[in-house]
């Protein structure tokens, strides 16, 4: 007899919640799926490839959170699968969106990365690449309030577009954060390792101090009772 595997809501990938949302809405092909993603700009939100997109239908359909109920043809093109979500499915989806929604969770992105290793850089190269960072943040901005504005104007409720604003909100924050921080390796009133002109090998400290250790420094006692100060707040 086979085995019915029950699929773990937790195991859902954004595209996969982006995939199961369409299929909340109706059945479709996945080719119609990308077109609507692309057209609905969800790649602000989700990296999309035709590619990963198939292999994310495929991996749903193997999990039974999705069933293919039929081919369907437009003009001269090939037949193409069409699927729906099914009770699982949209179990899995509204678990995992309920999950995401209720408890941060440490995603790991890439600057942060950067950021914590900029002192292996010259000042004045971290100034200019911030300045750049910041100025593409700035047409991120312009994007996202040219999109604000679009959908105002067409009334779309705003249950549909308030990731644009969050959106925003986080790219501002950011930027104005950044803002700062050059101004203070401008000023040097954020110390900054120096760097040989010539050689680009980082110069000797002149004073002995708490640096790429401070982590191990923190001890666990620390956070049990920040958490314990903010659960009483």
């Amino acid at each position: 007899m086979a085995v019915t595997r029950k699929p773990a809501a937790g195991a859902l990938t954004p595209l996969a919640i982006a995939v199961l949302a369409l299929l909340e809405e109706r059945p479709m092909h996945p080719y119609e799926m990308y077109q609507l993603l692309m057209a609905r700009r969800e790649d602000y939100l989700v990296k999309i490839r035709p590619g990963s997109l198939y292999h994310t239908v495929d991996r749903l359909a193997e999990q039974q959170l999705t069933i293919a109920e039929g081919t369907g043809r437009a003009g001269n093109r090939p037949e193409r699968t069409i699927y729906r979500i099914t009770d699982s499915g949209r179990d899995a989806l509204r678990t995992r969106v309920a999950d995401i929604l209720r408890r941060p969770n440490r995603e790991y992105p890439i600057f942060p990365a950067a950021l914590a290793e900029a002192h292996n850089l010259p000042r004045e190269q971290v100034i200019d690449l911030l300045r750049e960072r910041i100025a593409l943040l700035d047409l991120d901005i312009a994007e996202l309030d040219a999109l604000s504005a679009w959908v105002l104007n067409r009334q779309v409720p705003r249950r549909y577009w308030m990731v644009i604003d969050y959106g925003r909100a986080q790219s501002l924050a950011q930027a104005n954060w950044l803002r700062g921080l050059v101004t203070e390796l401008e000023s040097g009133e954020l110390e900054w390792d120096e760097f040989d002109p010539e050689t680009g090998e980082r110069l000797p400290l002149t004073s002995e101090r708490l640096g790429h250790d401070w982590g191990a420094a923190v001890t666990e006692d620390i956070f049990t009772a920040a958490r314990r100060d903010a659960s009483v707040r």
